[in-house]
């Protein structure tokens, strides 16, 4: 597709390392401008990983990686290089998306000015809103302390050494399932999607932490994620759930209590999570513990 000396071509990168590498450069620069990131860890990963099966749309001006899309089932990202936004090239970038996926559904991470911008020239809409809260400095240090956890709780390392591999992540898998059986991107995971999130090159298995009752039995599970890339590092509530016999037994204060005390015996001043704008009880709870909206990252979608 070409228009006004601009080319979109449809590729899958990671079959393309040296186009895959501009775009993760270029992605890189768009976060330094914006002050936040246009692809999620998980679409950077798509760009060289062949197994998440992401399809590309390379926006070119010159033979000049400009700007990227990418589509993964129904779900979308996208992104133009700061210095060739308001030209129309978003625009042409989503209408290639749209012509590959009609009912594809885009994200934008921050929900900024030039993604409002083509949402209003294509008549989208709002479908989901995802926001990023944190907590910081003695607000954090009184939540790690708010609740004791009523059951033994281990990490992956300590869980593995004392019931082995396979126990361990047949019921990490089940309690994320039945926690998650509603998410379109955490839900119905299977041990090779598992051990995939596992080779994250942040990953550490003292970072994931368990509740176990006996049997044994997974209570639940809190994965905390330390953000070492950054200056200073600080720490995330990455996933945290329930298995399905354990929930109405208040066992949701003291898991997540567990993470932000073992964050912040790691380091933390401060911690960020991510929660559904729409989950109204949890965006209450983690308020209550002094989270604060931080950023809000839209999925914008046709109306039709």
């Amino acid at each position: 597709m070409i228009s006004n000396g601009h080319s979109i071509e449809h590729v899958q990168l990671p079959g393309d390392p040296q186009r895959a590498q501009l775009v993760a450069a270029l992605a890189k620069e768009a976060e330094n401008e914006d002050n936040i990131a246009p692809f999620s860890e998980e679409f950077l990963k798509g760009l060289k990983d062949a197994r998440l099966g992401h399809e590309h749309f390379i926006v070119e001006d010159s033979s000049t990686v400009v700007g990227c899309g990418a589509i993964h089932g129904d779900s979308a990202e996208m992104f133009i290089a700061p210095q060739y936004r308001g030209k129309g090239l978003g625009s042409a970038l989503y209408a290639a998306l749209v012509a590959a996926n009609p009912a594809v559904q885009v994200w934008a991470h921050g929900n900024l000015a030039p993604a409002q911008a083509i949402a209003a020239a294509h008549g989208l809409k709002v479908v989901r809103r995802l926001l990023v809260m944190e907590v910081s400095g003695e607000a954090l240090v009184a939540a790690a302390q708010a609740d004791k956890a009523p059951l033994p709780a281990a990490n992956l390392r300590e869980s593995t050494k004392k019931w082995g591999r396979q126990v361990v992540e047949e019921q990490w898998l089940k309690a994320n399932n039945e926690a998650f059986s509603w998410h379109p991107e955490q839900g119905g995971w299977d041990l090779e999607r598992l051990h995939r999130a596992m080779e994250a090159p942040w990953f550490d298995p003292e970072d994931v932490l368990f509740l176990w009752d006996e049997g044994p039995q997974l209570a639940g599970f809190h994965w905390t994620k330390w953000h070492r890339e950054s200056s200073p590092a600080f720490g995330e509530v990455y996933v945290i759930g329930l298995a399905d016999s354990y929930r109405g037994k208040k066992l949701g204060g003291p898991l997540l209590t567990l993470g932000l005390h073992h964050l912040v015996d790691k380091g933390a001043h401060k911690v960020i999570l991510y929660v559904e704008a729409d989950n109204a009880p949890a965006v209450k709870i983690y308020e209550r513990l002094g989270f604060e909206i931080a950023e809000q990252h839209c999925v914008w979608a046709r109306g039709d």
